[in-house]
Formats: C-alpha cells, structure tokens, sequence
C-alpha cells in the first residue's frame, strides 16, 4: 500500500434512524478491500473513513452504501434521498450542505409531509392493502379472502426484503430486515396471513416513528446554526448592501441594527447597546458592548445600531464552531456505548440461536405441535433486532450535547460525560475562576524613590504582560497619568514574576518568593508583606537585583456566585478543592470566604502534581482559564476551561462553560448526571421490553403482531425518552436551593448591566 494513495473522506449518509442503521453501513463500507478508521455518526449522518485509492475507489464506496438503503453524496454536495428513508436538512453543519439544498421531510410550511416519503408511502400502501384484505374477508369466503392478505403481505414485504438480501451479500445476515422476511414468510407457510399482513404494516409504522424520532432528535442540533443570519448589512464606500452572511470576509465593517441578530464574530468600532448572547451562551441578560468589545454571531441587539468589524470568517465563527464541536463530540463515544456496541453483536445471533431451538426441541423432543412451536419461534425472532438497545446511548447523548450547547455548556462527546457525571472531586485555579480575574492595586510602598517612579518602573517591567497582576499594574500607572519606563531584555520568570532591564539595570517585579531566592527580603520588609497578606491582598515587590524598591498590593475579589457554586457543589456530594500559586495567607483569606478547601504557593508543575495526587483515588475535575492551567486540566479527568466562546475555551479543554460563570460548574455535573440517568432508563425499556415478551413469546402468551411492536415500540419509546433532555435545564434548582437571581450577574461573574442597561431605556436612550 502506498502513501500516496491513501485519502480522507467525508459523507453524508440520509436515511439513517437507529444505531442498527449505522452498523449497516459500516458492515457494508467496512468489508471492502482498502478501507479502514471507518467513523459514523448517526445524529451527524456523518461517514468518514480513510481509503486506499489503489484498491477501492471513493465511487464504489458509494455504491456499496446505496446497495444497503441508504442515500450518500460527499462533503458539501446536495444530500440524497434514500431508498425508503426520510432526507433531512443539514443545517446543522452548513459546510456540508447549503440549507436549501433539500427540503425538511417533516410536515410543516414548505417542507415534505411524512405521507410523502418513501416511508410514508409504504405505510399507506401496507395499510391500504391490510383494509382491503380486511374488507374482503368480511364479503367473501375465508379461502379466498386468504389471498387478499396474502397479497398484501408480499408486496409490503417485497422492499423489505430487497434491502435484507443486499445486506446478505454484504455479509450482514442478522438484521431486522432478515428477521423480518423470514418471520413474514414463515407465518404465510403455516397459514397465518391475516397476522402477517398485519405484522408488516406495523413493521412499516414503525420504521416511520423510528424515522420521525430520529428527525426530532437531530432537530436540536440543526437549531444551533439557525442562530446565525442569512443576511448582513455590509458597509462599502459608506453605502450599505446586504449580502450573504456566509460571504463575509474577515476586516469587513457591517452594521447590526437594533432587532437585528449579529451576523459574524467581530469587534464593535462604533456604536455602545446591550447585546443578547443567550442564544450562543445561555446568558439571559444583555451585555454591554461598546467600540472595542467583541460580539458573537448569532447573538441579538436590543438597542441601539453598531458598526461591527469582522474578525473571524463565518466558518470560524463561534456557532460554527460550537456546532463542529457538537458533530465531533459523536465520534468521542462512551465507554456504556462501546460495550453496548458489543453486547448487541452477540445479543442478535443468540436469539436467533434460541428461536432455532424453540422451533426444533418441542416438537422433536417432546412432539409438541409443529405449527404452535414455529409460530412461537417466528415471534422470537422479531424479537432479536438490538435497534432500541443499540441507539439507547447515542440519542441520550446527541440531546445532552445538544441543550448545553444552548446553556453554554460544552462537552466532547459521550466519553466526557460520562466522566463528568462520575466527578468526585473539582480543583478549582483561582484567579480568574473563583475570583473576578479583574485585580486592583490598594496599595503602593515605596522603599527607594517615589511612588511614581516604583510605578514606572514595574509598569516597564509588566508592558504587554497578559497576567491579570502585570495588566492591573499597568492600568493603575495608566490612571494615574505615568508613563511606564523604557525596557529591553523582557523576559518572564515562570510561577515567579517578569524582569527587563531600565537604564542599565536588570530590573524584576515578582512574588515574594523571588525576593527570598535572591536574599532581598529584610525583616521590614518581610513584615510589612505579612501584614498585607493576611488582609487577603497579594504582594509584589520590585527589585533592583538584590535591593528592594518597592511594594505592590493587589486584591482580586470573590465572584458573586463563587461561594453559591461551592456550596452547590457539596450539596451535591462533591468534594471543591483550590489550587492557586497565590501565597499561603490571601489563598486562606479567599478560600475562608468561600467555605472552600486549598492548596498555595503552587508552581504550574506543582498543581500537576497536586492533580495527580487528587487522581490517585478520586474522579477529578479541574476548572481553569484553558491558557496557563493546560497542564492542570490535561492531568485530570476532565479539564473544564471557563472563556466566554474564546478559541481556547472550545478547543483545549474536555468541555468549556462560555459563560465564564463558576455557577454553571455544578450544572454540568447536574446536566452529565442526567444523561447518565437517562441512559440507564434507556437501557432497561429496551432490555426490559425485550426480556418480557421473550418470555411471554416462549409461552405463547404474545404473538407476532406483539412482536414487533416490542422492537419498533421500544426504538420509540427509548427516542422520546432520549428527548426529554432537550427540556432540561441544568440551573433549575437556583431556587429551590435559595441562589440569587441568576440574572444579577455578568457572564463574568461581575455585578449585572442590567441596571446600565434599563437606566439607558428609562432615559429613552436607544
């Protein structure tokens, strides 16, 4: 095999409504010769695999996914109708297929009614045959109205069995399909027309719910990329034209007006209004956004117009990135799901197995009845279709993904979740996490010179620092109107401090520590440092060398919700830990307020360390900013990162809450837990439903028309049961457990801008 023959590829499979449909395809791409990493994504209608060009060409793949009933294009083309199967719109994911490509097979204004899928149809076909048949028996002699269902049955049957023999030549006998062409069959041997004409319009109801299930399940996915515009209002010459919003280009300027939804991701350079992020976030109060803020598309303005520059094209936008986390997140699949996967392989051929037996051993051993015993037999074998086990897990799944992606909570697929609904214990960072990131100098000490020039100095030394210590130093130098010293030679000591050299002379701003390891700490100086610490502020100090210049203060408040999401987080059965490179006396301080145990005086290593320890024999997870935690959040369980949409937020961590709110901590274990629940009731309607009419089958209590309705009914029953999850909010017992109002904060932790933002309306300024 060469390299050079070897390509990704990536389709869009339609007609696909449970895990079984998927095993299809997989059955029938997997055996061809040259194929390999095959990944499905049922909710995604997604089939990526890697193919060797030399032995099989993309066109063959095609083929052999036609062969088994199923419709396939690739990446970016049309969808296409399969053969009995529903054509759904993938708005969802719009680089695969523009919107108006196909029409939504659900009824509804302008789409395709579910009497005229291919599904559909043979619904009204079989059924229209089975009243037929049934009118006929009233008018006419039984043995001639015999033929009526018999008729009946075979031309329901004939594409049924079109599908079960295609899948047989692909190596794929144990399906639903072959179980039911062979009970159907069998039933019309042993004189039982009238129960199988009617076992085949079941089957094809059933096929339709499974379908129409499958479509609502989807249906929360594709609403994500609804959010985005069609159209913007793009600014060129000083004219305004509208244009499609897929066509913007990063640097153009657009203007939103008010009402509008904000058609790109992009920064605003005119304009100041409340902005309306729950569609991307879940945030419910508007957000101040004035020049110099970012926006995010999908996101709505309530006030007043702004003029927005485009800084990410729209297939990079945070919509469209949350959605390609969503479809991605199928592929991360769940331990319960492999070994579900697993089970249903051997679960098929073993009731096949069994409805051998219960046809053979009666009558052999005991010489029971022929007829009784493979009726019994034949009502077994609709029994052994895995479809309801087999989707039990992903449906539950592709909800939960899909109503935290409305809450601003993301996780990676299955495998994270189920990792979050196992949590212990949460390691929280400090700055930025439990508290606002936002610190402000209180107090500055000068030991040599004045206050200006200690300030100069250590504003030098912090030019262009992204650490919240060096920004706040930056900005008090700012307000107070010094200009910050001339520097070369930057660079930053990490877990330390920064250094850079002013007029000759290396100059350092760093943490007590630093001034220890280089002997610059006398007993004053050691004193007046304890003292700050134990008001919870942290200290800088700002050294010539070896020679102290000065002493920095800063405090970094609690977030208003942090010590609610603590207290949450035990009610729960958790256990909170903090982990901050802060000093032992302000990490005591912040953590006493909280309730809230702690670790200080950590290293980037040591916060590994302590993760690892933590991990020895607990399930962990860590809360960090997703920037300089990434160590932290890789060693645990699962890293959680906290970014209102940032790029990092999405992509570095397990899962990221956009709404950088410590309250939507606890909810994303509450929402995991759910799923988890929900998946275990999946589990035993399917095993149950399946295990009580194998029984009553056995006996002869149920039939085949019972049969069957085990198998579709269950598939049903485990969707819409899988649906409920799109109903579930993750913050909904803020009250019951006596949180304040949700809306009185910021996305940021911060006091709302509500009250900004009213006091604006009340002055009619919009």
């Amino acid at each position: 095999m060469a390299d050079d023959d070897l390509r990704h590829y990536e389709w869009r499979v339609t007609g696909m409504d449970c895990g079984s449909c998927a095993a299809k395809v997989r059955g029938a791409v997997g055996r061809l010769p040259g194929v390999s990493d095959v990944d499905i994504a049922l909710m995604a209608e997604r089939l990526r695999l890697t193919l060797d060009e030399g032995e099989t060409l993309p066109a063959q793949v095609e083929t052999a996914v036609r062969a088994v009933g199923f419709g396939i294009a690739p990446k970016g083309a049309a969808p296409e109708r399969p053969e009995g199967g529903f054509v759904l719109p993938n708005k969802a994911f719009p680089d695969m297929v523009q919107e108006d490509d196909v029409r939504d097979e659900t009824a509804g204004p302008g789409g395709t009614s579910w009497y005229q899928t291919s599904k559909g149809r043979l619904v009204i076909g079989t059924g229209g045959l089975l009243a037929v048949a049934a009118a006929s028996h009233l008018i006419m002699p039984t043995h001639v109205s015999k033929w009526a269902f018999i008729l009946a049955t075979l031309i329901g049957l004939a594409p049924i069995t079109r599908r079960a023999v295609a899948m047989l030549r692909t190596g794929m006998p144990f399906t639903i399909e072959m179980l039911m062409t062979i009970a159907a069959t069998g039933a019309l041997v042993i004189g039982e027309a009238e129960e199988a004409a009617l076992v085949v319009f079941l089957f094809a109801v059933g096929e339709m719910l499974e379908g129409l299930s499958a479509n609502k399940a989807r249906e929360g996915i594709r609403a994500l990329s609804r959010l985005v515009p069609k159209v913007a209002l793009l600014e060129t010459g000083g004219r305004m034209r509208e244009v499609p919003a897929q066509a913007l280009r990063v640097g153009q300027t657009v203007l939103v007006r008010p009402g509008d939804r904000v058609p790109c991701d992009g920064e605003v350079i005119e304009g100041t209004s409340g902005v309306d992020e729950s569609p991307v976030t879940g945030e419910s109060v508007p957000r101040l956004k004035e020049p110099g803020t970012a926006v995010f598309a999908g996101s709505i303005n309530t006030e007043a117009a702004l003029r927005v520059r485009v800084t990410k094209a729209a297939q990079d936008n945070t919509i469209a990135r949350i959605v390609r986390l969503v479809e991605e997140a199928e592929s991360a699949r769940a331990p319960t799901e492999r070994f579900i996967d697993r089970f249903s392989r051997v679960y098929m051929p073993a009731v096949v197995g069994a409805a051998i037996l219960v046809a053979l051993v009666p009558p052999l051993a005991f010489g029971a009845a022929w007829q009784d015993w493979v009726y019994r037999a034949l009502a077994l074998l609709l029994i052994g279709c895995p479809c309801a086990l087999v989707i039990s897990v992903p449906a539950s799944i592709s909800s939960a993904l899909s109503t935290g992606a409305r809450q601003g909570l993301l996780m990676k697929g299955g495998a994270v979740i189920e990792a979050v609904a196992r949590t212990t214990h949460v390691a929280f960072d400090k700055t930025g996490t439990l508290t606002q990131g936002r610190p402000r100098v209180t107090d500055v000490i000068a030991l040599s010179g004045s206050e200006a020039e200690l300030l100069a100095r250590a504003a030098g030394v912090e030019s262009g620092a992204s650490h919240p210590l060096g920004r706040a130093i930056c900005a008090m130098t700012e307000e107070r109107g010094i200009d910050a010293a001339m520097t070369s030679a930057a660079k930053a000591l990490p877990g330390k401090g920064a250094e850079a050299v002013i007029d000759g002379r290396a100059i350092s701003v760093g943490s007590p520590r630093l001034a220890e390891e280089r002997s610059a700490m006398t007993d004053a100086v050691r004193a007046r440092v304890s003292a700050l610490e134990a008001e919870g502020k942290t200290v800088v100090l700002v050294l010539d060398d070896t020679m102290p210049l000065g002493i920095i203060a800063l405090r970094d408040e609690p977030r208003p919700d942090a010590s609610w999401a603590v207290a949450e987080l035990q009610r729960l059965g958790i256990e909170p830990v903090m982990l901050t490179g802060d000093n032992p006396r302000t990490a005591q301080a912040i953590a006493g307020q909280l309730g809230i145990g702690h670790q200080a005086g950590l290293m980037p290593e040591d916060k590994v360390a302590a993760i690892r320890d933590l991990t020895s024999d607990a399930r962990v997870m860590m809360v960090g900013d997703g920037i300089n935690d990434a160590p932290a959040l890789a060693a645990a369980h699962v890293g959680v990162a906290m970014g209102s949409g940032t790029d990092v937020a999405l992509e570095t961590a397990d899962a990221a809450i956009l709404r950088d709110r410590v309250t939507d901590v606890p909810g994303t274990i509450r929402l995991a837990r759910a799923t988890m629940s929900n998946i275990r009731q999946n589990i035993v309607i399917a095993l149950g439903l399946k295990m009580v009419f194998l029984l009553t089958t056995i006996l002869g209590i149920t039939g085949l028309w019972i049969a069957i309705l085990a198998d579709t009914g269950a598939t049903v029953l485990v969707t819409l049961n899988a649906l409920r999850l799109l109903f579930f909010r993750p913050d909904k017992e803020n009250v019951a457990t006596g949180h304040p109002d949700q809306e009185m904060f910021r996305a940021d932790g911060t006091a709302c801008e509500a009250e900004g933002i009213a006091s604006r309306k009340a002055q009619n300024v919009v």
